[in-house]
């Protein structure tokens, strides 16, 4: 006789069906969801019927591979600017990737007048202002340093700007937040290029900028520069692709995503910021009280719940996943709480493996979900003792006149129809 398969009791820990975080791995059976099981009759195997694929040839090999046709719905979000040809921004689809590398072909754009078309062969890196040997760098040269490499995000600072508008739109969760992408980023500290310009006692600030239309420029503390900034070259083991700094981009793990300049072409050394465009008509974060603070550049504690998230169906009651990213520009996540009734209780989540310093951690709790209305709502804590804000906190600290570093929680409404929509709480 055949064993029944049960599953073990769910033990609630937070109120509206919130589960204790190891119940999928105190019970294997508890990833069958109401309504995902499926038995298996007894077919002959003289009945069974097979596929064209399995009786025909496949496709030959290539020379570099593609997903498959049936993945082309996942795409990248796409949002023009008007005015500059080229000028606008695409979202990673974050509701739709699983752990937390983002495929290169799917990390966020953000450009001010488009993608130049830079042949490697011809291009440098200047060093030079406040250093004792101004130095020029070709693509050969920088190839001969020893590289490390590393797993970093970068968020545009602009990023979850939606939800600074007075009513929550309907949005998916790449809409609202996926201006933020993680990878693996391999290339040469600026520590050791600066090694060898020398660096001259009265360098308090580096210039980075770009060989794009737009001439992009950005002032970093010279401490920054010295710390963990990377001349990155490489991104998930192949060279960047265009939209995202080919062949070359500096790399502050942490910072608000514009200051990691693409195409980089030049650094300059100097005693005070350079007060570019970029740093003063835009980047600055406008106060409640008129005044605009400036070089507000490490982005805050933040987390997601990418599923279930904005504009997605639930099917049948039972028990689901929540699942989610957290991130933090100060260090590493510590902690994501997780709540199902709209912040009245709280449960710790289990964090995934690998959990790394400025790098996307991702999280995920078990749900059962009995049909009633719920709002699904994280916060993060990372190992400076920082925490994600609610809305209100965000809003009395920094109104809603900003346009930039909104990491106030995310709030996520499921119906009694299982529909999920973006709410404000």
């Amino acid at each position: 006789m055949d064993k029944k398969l049960t599953l073990s009791k769910p033990e609630h820990v937070a109120s509206n069906g919130l589960l204790d975080r190891r119940y999928f791995l105190k019970s294997s059976a508890a990833y069958l969801t109401a309504g995902s099981s499926m038995l298996m009759g007894s077919i002959s195997h003289a009945q069974r019927s097979y596929p064209d694929y399995m009786t025909l040839p496949g496709a030959p090999l290539s020379g570099y591979g593609h997903r498959s046709v049936n993945e082309d719905h996942v795409q990248r979000y796409i949002s023009l600017t008007r005015g500059t040809t080229g000028a606008g921004n695409s979202r990673t689809p974050l509701e739709k990737l699983h752990g937390i590398i983002t495929p290169n072909g799917l990390h966020f754009e953000r450009h001010h007048s488009g993608i130049p078309d830079i042949n490697p062969d011809n291009h440098q890196l200047l060093i030079h202002g406040l250093v004792e040997r101004p130095l020029v760098f070709s693509m050969e040269n920088l190839m001969k340093y020893p590289m490390v490499s590393r797993f970093q995000y970068i968020e545009c600072s602009g990023n979850s700007r939606p939800n600074l508008a007075s009513e929550a739109s309907d949005l998916t969760c790449g809409e609202i937040h996926g201006m933020i992408s993680c990878c693996e980023w391999t290339g040469i500290p600026l520590s050791t290029l600066l090694a060898e310009t020398g660096i001259n006692p009265n360098a308090k600030w580096v210039l980075a900028e770009g060989a794009d239309a737009a001439e992009m420029g950005r002032s970093i503390p010279i401490e920054k520069a010295l710390d963990d900034t990377l001349i990155a070259i490489f991104q998930n083991g192949e060279a960047i692709r265009p939209e995202n700094g080919y062949p070359l981009r500096i790399l502050l793990p942490g910072y608000e995503g514009n200051i990691s300049v693409k195409w980089l072409q030049r650094i300059k050394l100097s005693d005070v910021p350079l007060m570019t465009r970029d740093e003063t008509s835009k980047y600055t974060d406008l106060q409640k009280n008129g005044t605009s603070e400036m070089f507000t550049l490490e982005m805050g504690v933040k987390s997601v719940i990418v599923s279930p998230s904005g504009k997605q169906q639930l099917g049948p009651h039972g028990i689901y996943e929540i699942r989610g990213l957290a991130w933090s520009g100060a260090g590493t996540i510590t902690r994501v709480e997780v709540s199902a009734d709209g912040g009245a209780s709280w449960t710790d989540t289990l964090l995934t493996e690998p959990v790394m310093r400025k790098s996307l951690t991702q999280f995920r709790i078990p749900w059962e979900w009995n049909g009633q209305p719920a709002i699904l709502m994280s916060r993060s804590y990372d190992d400076q003792g920082n925490r994600q804000p609610t809305r209100s906190e965000f809003i009395q600290n920094s109104g809603l006149q900003v346009n930039y570093h909104n990491n106030m929680i995310q709030s996520w409404q499921v119906n009694s129809e299982g529909q999920v929509q973006n709410v404000y709480v």
